[in-house]
């Protein structure tokens, strides 16, 4: 009986994934279970400032990154038909539609979203959020806060950041009223150089993938992205991402890539399309194309500027982070992961749902490549409903525009 042939490009497995699924595990059943640790649960937006929150003892759930787990597990559509069915437009974001609609069927990887005692928001990630949170605030009966950061058109103004740090000391007084104790300034120098080291070593993990092969594909770094984002300032996510750098490092020594082949490297944008990773990961490793980096998850690498405790500093980080920020300072981060990690083009994700991650992209594609000289395909899709992706169409277009970048490179 003839064998079957082996994997075109076969993807070698991150051995630290075991321990990332049980720090996830113990995550999400501590956010479920708040009352049996004597905990108190604050729902907050993905770009908000965490720290404080880890500091007065107080466990952070992001909705956004539920909503991510719901479309990865496929789940998305039906949670979002929930809430349409409960008078929900369609054009909202799917992250929102999908946990309003696991409120009220109280479904989901996890079942029912855990109920929070109050909600943070900040709109420097998009303005959907506002409105999202104040309807969950009235659902749940619970306190907002809401952090407003301008927006960062070109240059970054003083003004702009003192008023940030005034909204961040008007936080922290929030947090007092809502545990009715001080804020612990000693625990909050603890857990913001807990947040710094694991931001740096996140930073350093993705840089690895500078070496050819790469070690870490952008597919990896969007799964293992979870602690950087929902424990960030624990002890847990460094001691993960020391234990993910080690094996990666080890990689490098010996010359292996995530994939046994590594012929065309490319750059991601935009927020990945949760529901078809796999498919997209086993599509271009089938003509030996690796994304080896994105401007996604290096977002929380937060090169610039250094995290401290005062509140100066993390007006600055939060008010900086990448969605914040105007179209010059993304066509040139584009550009600079390009030449960084040598890549040869890009993929940019029109997603329907993130409106200010996406605006400007046709643009952006054009300024980028003629900084660069490297070709950039735009696919359409949604980052959690998969009722707006046309996956052969997408599936063909990126097969043509890999076969026009090998043609390039033989001429």
């Amino acid at each position: 009986m003839a064998k079957e042939p082996p994997p075109i490009n076969p993807y070698r497995p991150i051995q630290s994934t075991g321990a990332y699924r049980r720090l996830m595990m113990a995550y999400y059943f501590m956010v479920k279970h708040p009352s049996w640790f004597g905990k108190k649960v604050a729902w907050i937006t993905s770009g908000g400032p965490v720290e404080p929150l880890y500091a007065m003892g107080i466990l952070p759930f992001y909705p956004e990154n539920y909503g991510a787990m719901c479309g990865a597990s496929r789940m998305s559509v039906s949670l979002c038909e929930a809430a349409e069915h409960r008078g929900y437009s369609h054009d909202l974001c799917s992250y929102a539609l999908t946990d309003i609609g696991s409120y009220f069927t109280g479904k989901g990887p996890i079942g029912r979203l855990p109920k929070p005692d109050f909600l943070i928001c900040s709109n420097n990630i998009c303005g959907t959020v506002i409105k999202w949170y104040e309807i969950q605030a009235r659902t749940f009966k619970v306190p907002l806060f809401f952090l407003d950061t301008p927006y960062i058109h070109n240059e970054i103004h003083e003004h702009n950041l003192h008023y940030v740090t005034k909204q961040m000391e008007a936080y922290i007084q929030f947090l007092e009223n809502q545990m009715k104790r001080s804020f612990p300034e000693k625990r909050f120098q603890i857990v913001v150089f807990r947040s710094f080291e694991t931001i740096t070593l996140w930073r350093e993990i993705l840089n690895l993938s500078v070496n050819r092969p790469a070690p870490f594909a952008a597919f990896d770094a969007f799964i293992h992205m979870a602690p950087i984002v929902t424990l960030r300032g624990t002890y847990w996510a460094a001691w993960y991402y020391k234990k993910l750098k080690r094996e990666l490092e080890e990689r490098v020594k010996k010359g292996l890539g995530a994939f046994a082949r590594e012929e065309i490297r490319l750059i991601w944008d935009n927020i990945p399309i949760w529901y078809d990773i796999r498919n997209l990961s086993k599509l271009l490793a089938s003509k030996g194309a690796v994304l080896v980096a994105d401007t996604y998850t290096s977002a929380w690498a937060m090169e610039e500027p250094v995290l401290t405790d005062s509140l100066d500093a993390m007006a600055r980080a939060y008010a900086t982070i990448h969605l914040n920020r105007g179209l010059e300072y993304k066509i040139e981060k584009m550009s600079n992961l390009i030449q960084h990690y040598e890549a040869d083009g890009f993929l940019m994700h029109s997603n329907r749902s993130c409106k200010p991650y996406s605006l400007g992209q046709y643009d952006m594609r054009r300024e980028v490549t003629r900084r660069t000289g490297k070709p950039g395909l735009i696919i359409e899709a949604d980052h959690t409903d998969s009722r707006s992706y046309a996956p052969q169409q997408v599936e063909k277009q990126i097969l043509m525009f890999l076969e026009m970048m090998k043609s390039r490179r033989t001429e």
